[in-house]
Formats: C-alpha cells, sequence, structure tokens
C-alpha cells in the first residue's frame, strides 16, 4: 500500500512591527488628545432652546394649523416654518403668556366607527385610550404701532413647562390656566 502525503503551501504575512519608541509616542497623542477634549475650555452656555409647535392661530404672516419650530433669537421669540420667513416677536412686546393642558381625540372617523361597533358600551374604554395630551400656550403681544395681538401655539406635553421657564427667565410674566379643584368645606360651601 503507498500512502501519499499532500503538504499544503504555507504562505507567509509580513508583519510590521513598530519600534518600541514610536508605539510610546503614538499612546502619549491618544492619551493627550482624550484629555484635551475631555477639558471644558470655555464656561458652559445653555444650548438654544427649539421646541417643535403648532401654530393654531393668531400670527398674521403664518398660515393657520402650520408645523414649525419655536426657538428664541437674541432678544425675540421666533417661529419658523420650513422654507418660509419667521415670525418674530420681541419678548419685551409680550404682555402676558398663559400655559395650559388640552386633550384631543385622535383616530377620526375610524376610531368612532370602532367604539360604535364595540358591545356593551364597550367605546367608551376605547375612547378613554384615543386621546392625545398636548400643551398650549398663548401668547398676548403688542405690535409696533402698539396694537395688541394674540396667537396660540400647541406643544407636546412636557414641552410648556420647559417654554414657561424660558419665558420666566427673560422677565415674561406666564399664568398657569390649570383648572381650580373646587373642595366642600364642613359648612357646604365651595372653596
Amino acid at each position: 500500500m503507498t500512502c501519499t502525503f499532500l503538504t499544503r503551501k504555507q504562505t507567509t504575512v509580513a508583519s510590521f512591527r513598530a519600534p518600541r519608541p514610536a508605539l510610546g509616542l503614538v499612546a502619549l497623542l491618544i492619551w493627550c488628545s482624550a484629555v484635551a477634549f475631555a477639558q471644558n475650555v470655555s464656561p458652559s452656555t445653555n444650548p438654544p432652546l427649539s421646541i417643535r409647535a403648532t401654530h393654531v392661530l393668531g400670527f398674521e404672516s403664518a398660515a393657520n394649523n402650520a408645523n414649525g419650530t419655536l426657538s428664541f433669537r437674541d432678544n425675540t421669540l421666533q417661529f419658523q416654518q420650513a422654507g418660509k420667513a419667521p415670525v418674530e416677536i420681541g419678548v419685551a412686546s409680550i404682555q402676558d403668556a398663559f400655559l395650559g393642558g388640552q386633550s384631543k381625540q385622535i383616530g377620526g372617523l375610524p376610531m368612532t366607527l370602532g367604539k360604535a361597533a364595540v358591545p356593551y358600551g364597550g367605546g367608551r374604554v376605547v375612547s378613554l385610550f384615543a386621546h392625545k395630551k398636548y400643551d398650549t400656550l398663548t401668547l398676548q403681544y403688542l405690535d409696533r404701532n402698539g396694537g395688541i395681538h394674540g396667537a396660540i401655539l400647541q406643544l407636546r406635553q412636557g414641552q410648556g413647562q420647559i417654554l414657561k421657564n424660558e419665558l420666566v427667565a427673560r422677565g415674561v410674566r406666564v399664568i398657569d390656566t390649570e383648572p381650580e379643584t373646587l373642595s366642600l368645606t364642613s359648612s357646604g360651601v365651595t372653596k
């Protein structure tokens, strides 16, 4: 019996070995760059506020129910729609700002028909979950001629508080319009 051995061709891979001083220099360079990025050279400033909002009505040059971005630039409150000129209001001209919360039923006609089709009054349960909550901001401001105007903006839930804090920091009076709860006293009088 004859045995034949097959051998594989061995290929050698050339490896690059860096001299030890070069490796130390590279490690030192990486460490120094990491330290440089970790240091804060200038005092941190708050990032500019930019909140997605829906303009319900009030601004003359913005369409009703238009989506855009609400931000502060210098001493102005700015509503910017995509591809359009921004609407600017001077912060000093804002007389009052009212912050409130609303809920809106979602789903439209299909949801209404679905609620009607649920037996034994189950549509009421569906209605509990078919609402979306959002914040509303109503601004009362003066134009350049001294005329009083108002605008209503709709924000995602929770964004109203962030905007309220920024307005208060800039000296605007903000009124929360949350409904007050009534309570009965022992004499039966509500307060």
